[in-house]
C-alpha cells in the first residue's frame, strides 16, 4: 500500500509541477527538482532511495527508446562527427579533468575512485538538454547535435565507470580498456541491428495496433539486457534499435499502430522523464546528511564540488570550440557559428543516469558520501546554471530558431509533390473507376495541399477556405457527436457500435485540428526564402522585389474573390491561387507555359516552378 500510494504521490507531483511550469512559462525539469530538494526535507515525506538498477535498467532503456524513435536518423548521420566528438571525445576528457582534480583535493582516493567519478559526471543528460533546447527554439542543427551527443554519451561513461571500478578490485592493462571499448560499441550496435530486424520481421505480420505497442514496450529491454549480458553497451544497443526503427516505421507499420505507438510513448516519456528529475531533489536531505556525518569536512566538499562543477562547465566549452573546425556536417554547410557553438558547450546539464550511476561506486570506496554529493550538485548546478541562462543567452546571441515561415514553405512544398505522385497514381487506376468516385478523391488530396499553402500567409483578417472548412466541419461533427450521445443514452444501440462511431469522429476531428494552425507565428520571422535546389527554372527566374497592383484582374472580371495572389515572373501577370475559386495562375501556366510565379503576399518572396513542383 505505501509502495501504492508513493508512485501516485509522485505522478500528481509531476503532473502539478508540469501544469504549474507551463503556467510559469519556466523549465518543468528545474520545477521539479526545486520541489523534490524542498519535498525532501519535509519530515512527513518519506525517503525515496534511487538505486542505481531502477534507474539504469527500469528507466534509462525506455527513456533512450523513446528519444531515438523521434530522432531523425538522416540528420543523425548528417551531424555524426560532432556527435562522436562529443560523445566520446569530451567524455574522455570531462572524465580526465575531473578525475585530476578530485585526486588532488581529497586526499586517499585513489586514481580509480577519481576516474569512477569522472565517469559520472562526464555524460549531460539525453532528457535534460533536449527538453530545454526544445522549449525555448535553438536551431535545429544544434538540437540534433545535442539530441545525438545525449543517445550516445552514456555508453562512453559507463563503459569508463565499469572499467574504474574494475580497476579498483585490481589492476586494468591499457589493452584490456580499449578491448572493452571496442566490445561495447561494436556488440551493442550489432544487438540493435538484430533486434531492429526482428522486431521489422514482427511488425510485418502484425497489423493489430495493440500487439504492435506492446511489442514496442518489449524492444528497449529486449535490447539493452542481452547486450549488457555479454558485456557489450546496452545504451548503443537501445539507440541503434530504436533509430533504425524509427526511420522505417512509416514502412514496416500500419498507420493506426505507428498513431498508437506515438501516443503511447509520448505519454510514457512524459510521465518517466519528469519523474526523473523529481527523483533527483528527493535525493537532496539524504545526500547532505551522509556528507555531515562524514570525516571529510563540509568545507572541503563544498569545494570538491564547486570545482567539479566548473570543471565540467570549462572543459566542455574549451572542447566544443576547440573542435569547432570538425563540427561540419556531411550536406557541406559551414560550420557552427560562434554563438551557435557557444549554446552546444553550454547546453551541458546533466541528469538522473550521473546521479543514478554515482550509486554504482562500491560502497567501501574511500569518502564515497562526498563523490555521492559531487554527482548531485552537478546535477542540480548545471540545470539551474545552464538550464536558467540558456534561453537568455539565446536571445542575446541572437541565434535564430526554426523558423515558422520557412517550415510552412516547406511543408506546402513537401505536400504538392505528394499530392501530385498520387494524383498521377490516381490516374493510372481511374479507368476502373466505375461511380465517379476520382473526383472526389481528387478533391480531398487538393483540398489538403491548398490547406498547406494557405498557411503561408494571405490576409491575415480572412478566413480562408481551409479555415472555414476546418470551423464549419468542426460545427457539423459537433452537433454529430451529440445526436450519438443521445442515441447511447436510450439503450438501443449496442456500445460497441456506439464506441466505433464516436472514434470515427475523434479521428476526423483530430485530423482537421491538425490541419488548422495559427498563422501568426509563421509572420514573425519574416519571408521565407530557401534554395532553388537546382531547379534551372527558378535560377532562370530570381526573386522579383518591385511591389505590385495587388488585384487579380480576372478575379475581378468574373465576380470571384481571391485568397491570395501570385505574380508570374516571365510576364508580370498577377492572379490568383489554388485556393481561390478561379485558380487564375495555374490557368495563366497552362495557357502559356511561363514556368515560375512567386507570391504576391505581403511580406512573402518565394517562388514556385510550376515544372519541376520545387520551391526557391
Amino acid at each position: 500500500m505505501e509502495i501504492a500510494t508513493l508512485f501516485v504521490g509522485l505522478a500528481v507531483v509531476v503532473l502539478a509541477g508540469t501544469a504549474l511550469s507551463d503556467r510559469l512559462r519556466f523549465p518543468a525539469p528545474l520545477v521539479l527538482i526545486a520541489v523534490g530538494v524542498a519535498a525532501s526535507f519535509v519530515p512527513a515525506v518519506p525517503a525515496v532511495e534511487l538505486h542505481p538498477e531502477v534507474v539504469l535498467i527500469g528507466l534509462l532503456p525506455p527513456l533512450l527508446y523513446a528519444a531515438s524513435l523521434q530522432t531523425s536518423l538522416v540528420d543523425f548521420n548528417a551531424n555524426r562527427w560532432p556527435i562522436l566528438l562529443l560523445s566520446v571525445g569530451l567524455v574522455v576528457a570531462t572524465t580526465a579533468a575531473v578525475a585530476v582534480g578530485v585526486y588532488l583535493l581529497l586526499p586517499g582516493l585513489g586514481w580509480p575512485a577519481a576516474v569512477a567519478i569522472g565517469a559520472v559526471v562526464a555524460p549531460p543528460d539525453a532528457v535534460a538538454a533536449t527538453a530545454i533546447a526544445r522549449r525555448i527554439g535553438l536551431p535545429r542543427r544544434v538540437v540534433t547535435i545535442l539530441e545525438g551527443e545525449s543517445l550516445l554519451n552514456d555508453a562512453t561513461a559507463l563503459v569508463a565507470l565499469r572499467t574504474a571500478i574494475a580497476a579498483s578490485a585490481g589492476g586494468v592493462a591499457a589493452v584490456e580498456i580499449g578491448l572493452d571499448f571496442l566490445r561495447a560499441a561494436v556488440g551493442g550496435a550489432l544487438v540493435g541491428v538484430v533486434v531492429f530486424l526482428v522486431v521489422v520481421k514482427l511488425r510485418k505480420r502484425i497489423h493489430d495496433p495493440l500487439l504492435d505497442t506492446g511489442i514496442s514496450f518489449v524492444t528497449p529491454f529486449a535490447a539493452y539486457l542481452p547486450a549488457e549480458s555479454i558485456h557489450a553497451s546496452g545504451v548503443i544497443a537501445v539507440v541503434v534499435a530504436g533509430l533504425l526503427l524509427g526511420h522505417k516505421a512509416p514502412i514496416v507499420q500500419t498507420a493506426r499502430s505507428r498513431i498508437t505507438e506515438r501516443i503511447t510513448w509520448a505519454t510514457v516519456a512524459f510521465l518517466l522523464e519528469n519523474s526523473v528529475f523529481l527523483l533527483i531533489g528527493l535525493q537532496a536531505r539524504r545526500l547532505i546528511n551522509d556528507v555531515l556525518d562524514g570525516d571529510v569536512g563540509v568545507l572541503r566538499a563544498l569545494v570538491v564540488c564547486a570545482l567539479t562543477l566548473v570543471v565540467v562547465v570549462l572543459v566542455r566549452l574549451g572542447w566544443v570550440f576547440a573542435s569547432r573546425a570538425l563540427l561540419i556536417t556531411g550536406r557541406r554547410e559551414a560550420r557552427l557559428s560562434a554563438a551557435a557553438t557557444f549554446l552546444v558547450g553550454w547546453a551541458g546539464m546533466r541528469g538522473v543516469v550521473t546521479l543514478a550511476a554515482a550509486f554504482v561506486i562500491p560502497a567501501d570506496t574511500p569518502h564515497r558520501s562526498v563523490l555521492l554529493l559531487v554527482a548531485f550538485t552537478t546535477v542540480a548546478g548545471t540545470l539551474f546554471l545552464q538550464g536558467l541562462t540558456l534561453p537568455w543567452l539565446t536571445r542575446r546571441l541572437g541565434v535564430p530558431g526554426p523558423d515558422p515561415a520557412a517550415d510552412a514553405l516547406a511543408r506546402a512544398t513537401l505536400l504538392q509533390q505528394a499530392a501530385t505522385a498520387g494524383i498521377t497514381r490516381l490516374e493510372e487506376l481511374e479507368a476502373d473507376d466505375q461511380h465517379g468516385v476520382a473526383d472526389l478523391v481528387r478533391g480531398r488530396a487538393e483540398q489538403r495541399t491548398f490547406a498547406a499553402w494557405e498557411r503561408l500567409g494571405t490576409r491575415q483578417e480572412a478566413e480562408t477556405p481551409s479555415e472555414l472548412y476546418a470551423r464549419l466541419r468542426g460545427a457539423m461533427i459537433d452537433a454529430e457527436r451529440s445526436r450519438v450521445l443521445e442515441i447511447r443514452a436510450g439503450g438501443q444501440v449496442p456500445a460497441d457500435v456506439v464506441r466505433e462511431v464516436l472514434g470515427l469522429l475523434d479521428i476526423e476531428e483530430s485530423m482537421i485540428d491538425a490541419g488548422t494552425e495559427q498563422r501568426a507565428s509563421i509572420h514573425s520571422g519574416g519571408p521565407a526564402l530557401v534554395g532553388s535546389g537546382g531547379c534551372e527554372d527558378l535560377d532562370a527566374f530570381p526573386t522579383r522585389h518591385t511591389e505590385v497592383d495587388p488585384v487579380c484582374r480576372q478575379c475581378v472580371a468574373d465576380g470571384t474573390t481571391w485568397v491570395a495572389l501570385r505574380i508570374c515572373l516571365a510576364c508580370g501577370e498577377v492572379s490568383c491561387c489554388d485556393s481561390s475559386i478561379g485558380r487564375h495562375a495555374t490557368a495563366h501556366f497552362q495557357n502559356t507555359q511561363h514556368p515560375v510565379m512567386q507570391s504576391a503576399e505581403p511580406g512573402e518572396a518565394w517562388r514556385w516552378c510550376y515544372i519541376h513542383h520545387a520551391t526557391g
